[in-house]
């Protein structure tokens, strides 16, 4: 059947034609159902000159899928009674870094460009995930560092797109973080700045002070698509759609107000502008992220391939309100969010089944995802003195999950960074689980210092991993419905 195209979709409102303003790192599933569908919705609102230029990092897989389709896909959204199908044409067409470096920094130094954006997960910021610090002894940044002829990383391609606009006489780009990194684009702009001063201490200081890096929270479920689902479109639409998206009915994205030159009016997209982030994004990441990290976890363990149908599981939901509760402690007043009303929206979203969110695509990367999702928040609780027995159980499900074997003795790949380091540890003490476990506890770019050396924090880890393997971890959820 023919692919999606210009001359299958339906005609857009606005005109394809006009310049990309902005240049997107990442172009995956998350930012077609989420940022691109804002701007999709600006342009179909009259504002022009807000097309996107996509690009990946890493592989061609996405440039495969929509550029045949002239940058179209359709985003499905799914509220567990009907599906709504949507062609987005905010993205032009899809650059493959790697094969063609030069071409995104042309991209990045084009006068047309005033923001990009990044989705490119924790990992992709080359950052330390304890400290925050550009990773230095990291082979691609130590490549950027010696030479940006040809980038390899996210803050290198930053950098010489920016050395680029500085030697044409142009102003900076804005630099929008849309990953779930606490305080990201403070984080963002330490790791640019760290590669520029390596580079160029000049074009540091021109970045420092002519750049802007604002913070953002960006929230919606977007499950990895499935064949299935592209079969299912063929279906109903008519048209085969390599690059299909599907994703739930509930958006957020709420942006600082920091801006280097011109600001996109997603505000008339329903985009929430604001001088302060920080209490979105811990509200986020220690009530949505955290409880999702905490199912995918400690139910993919017990068997439970999706997130819907672990909140089925008996303990599961009464897990997640302990997850809150914990978490929710910890987090201080911010005006317009009423932690209930929030909380009851995750419950629901938790339990659509429509998305099939796998436990394992969230279980990925859990080494970068673990600092930002449970750690900061024991730590706040342990300097108030309260307990945090929940938030131990979903980091001791982390640590059990190293083992690469479920309940039932099925075995998986830890897609995970650190996998290599913490199957080593495995591998050294043939599986015995307390002095694994206390040895993953000592990686300090997971756990700092401080966590390490509370003896009662080891203790208590160590405890629940021993418990999980001895007990299941079905049944020791399970004991949170008693």
């Amino acid at each position: 059947m023919t692919r999606l195209n210009n001359s299958l979709a339906p005609p857009p409102v606005y005109d394809r034609g006009q310049p990309c303003g902005v240049v997107h790192l990442g172009t995956g599933a998350f930012h077609r159902a989420h940022q691109a569908a804002y701007f999709d919705a600006l342009m179909a609102a009259g504002e022009a000159g807000w097309m996107i230029q996509g690009a990946s990092l890493r592989s061609p897989r996405v440039a495969e899928q929509m550029n045949p389709q002239d940058g179209l896909f359709t985003m499905v959204v799914r509220d567990g009674v009907e599906d709504r199908e949507q062609v987005i044409g905010s993205i032009k067409s899809v650059l493959v870094a790697p094969e063609d470096p030069a071409a995104l920094v042309a991209a990045l130094a084009d006068p047309v460009v005033s923001l990009v954006t990044l989705t490119i997960t924790e990992k992709g910021y080359c950052i330390d995930p304890a400290s925050g610090a550009l990773r230095t002894e990291d082979p691609g940044v130590r490549a950027d560092m010696a030479d940006l002829s040809a980038p390899r990383t996210a803050p290198g391609f930053l950098v010489a797109g920016l050395q680029a606009r500085r030697a044409a006489g142009l102003a900076p780009f804005t630099v929008l973080s849309c990953d779930n990194l606490p305080h990201n684009g403070a984080r963002t702009r330490e790791a640019v700045l760290a590669m520029a001063r390596a580079v160029d201490p000049e074009l540091a200081d021109w970045i420092a002070e002519h750049g802007a890096f604002p913070s953002s929270m960006v929230d919606r479920i977007v499950p990895a698509t499935l064949a299935e689902d592209v079969d299912a479109l063929e279906a109903s639409a008519g048209y085969r759609d390599e690059a299909t998206v599907k994703t739930e009915p509930f958006t957020q994205w709420v942006v600082e107000d920091w801006f280097a030159g011109p600001r996109p009016p997603l505000e008339r997209v329903g985009v929430q502008f604001t001088t302060d982030v920080a209490g979105w994004e811990n509200a986020k990441l220690r009530l949505l992220n955290g409880a999702h990290s905490a199912l995918a976890y400690l139910g993919a363990l017990a068997g439970h391939p999706f997130v819907h149908v672990a909140m089925a599981a008996p303990g599961y939901r009464e897990l997640v309100q302990a997850i809150w509760e914990e978490a929710g402690a910890t987090l201080g007043p911010l005006e317009g969010f009423d932690r209930a009303e929030y909380c009851a929206a995750l419950t629901a979203r938790f339990n659509n089944p429509a998305l099939q969110h796998k436990t394992h695509q969230i279980a990925m990367d859990g080494s970068q995802k673990l600092p930002q999702r449970f750690l900061n928040t024991i730590r706040v609780r342990r300097a108030a003195g309260l307990a945090h027995p929940t938030l131990s159980l979903a980091v001791a499900g982390w640590i059990r999950w190293q083992f690469a074997r479920d309940d039932t003795g099925e075995t998986y790949t830890v897609d995970d960074p650190l996998a290599g380091v913490t199957g080593a540890i495995i591998a050294r003490h043939k599986g015995a689980v307390r002095p694994v476990t206390e040895d993953i506890l000592r990686l300090e770019q997971v756990f700092g210092t401080d966590l390490p050396s509370a003896a009662h924090f080891v203790a208590e880890i160590s405890g629940l991993v021993e418990a999980l393997v001895r007990r299941g971890t079905g049944n020791l959820v399970a004991a949170f419905a008693r």
